[in-house]
């Protein structure tokens, strides 16, 4: 078991299944729990579908050099486009986002459609899919890279089952989760994560093996806040 890919693994997962959470509870209370647990039934099988196939296509076609090369390259992208829009987001120059905010504007879109329960199972099916399809990208991106599939696959269901729990014992968004924090978090992790892979697959050899990681991480928030100071002492405009 990797701890550091499981840890990444359920911190991003969780993201993407709150906002998912936000959907599905949405399209529930507007018009019925049953057709929206339809839709995001067919949107989980859809994603396992997808999780199998290509998880097993790319260890056995695809060499471990290669796939950690392109999986670093990946999670930079993936990461830094987080960590960007963190750091404007707590240097004030881009709004934080708000879970409840973007909860009753989904109530708002529904109620006005007034289309019935197919499209509650509908917009259940889309939203689980579209952010189910950014935790498969996050799970075969580090069960690859890492060689540690079941480590990925864990951190993503044990992020599911944490943000079930709470959504059934609250039956609201979560919107008291500090979820700007956590994307900063995964922002980094990612990051680091793709830095990591992506030197390996150049030769690289990281003199403290695993440990590197965490360097690379006190590293990337580092300069992160140092970004944030600098971006609020100069006023800069986000583009």
């Amino acid at each position: 078991m990797n701890f550091y890919v499981l840890v990444a693994s359920f911190l991003a997962s969780s993201v993407e299944f709150i906002e998912a959470l936000s959907i599905v509870l949405a399209a529930g209370v507007v018009y019925g729990f049953r057709p929206a647990l339809r839709g995001v039934l067919y949107a989980v099988v859809t994603l396992a579908l997808l999780v199998g196939v290509l998880g097993e296509g790319v260890l056995r076609v695809v060499p471990l050099h290669i796939v950690q090369g392109i999986v670093g390259v990946l999670l930079l992208l993936f990461g830094l486009k987080w960590i960007r829009k963190a750091i404007l987001r707590y240097a004030g120059l881009k709004a934080l986002h708000d879970e409840e905010a973007a909860y009753q504007k989904q109530i708002n879109r529904l109620r006005s459609s007034n289309q019935g329960s197919f499209e509650a199972q509908a917009t259940a099916y889309n939203g689980v899919l579209l952010e189910g399809l950014e935790v498969v990208v996050i799970v075969l991106t580090m069960g690859s890279g890492a060689h540690a599939f079941g480590s990925a696959i864990m951190g993503a269901f044990v992020g599911l089952v944490v943000v079930l729990a709470l959504g059934i014992a609250l039956r609201a968004p979560l919107a008291k989760v500090p979820e700007n924090t956590l994307k900063f978090v995964v922002g980094v992790m990612l990051t680091s994560f793709g830095s990591y892979w992506a030197g390996q697959s150049m030769g690289i050899k990281w003199p403290l093996s695993d440990t590197t990681l965490l360097l690379l991480i006190a590293g990337y928030l580092m300069v992160s806040a140092l970004l944030v100071r600098m971006l609020k002492k100069g006023g800069v405009r986000a583009s």
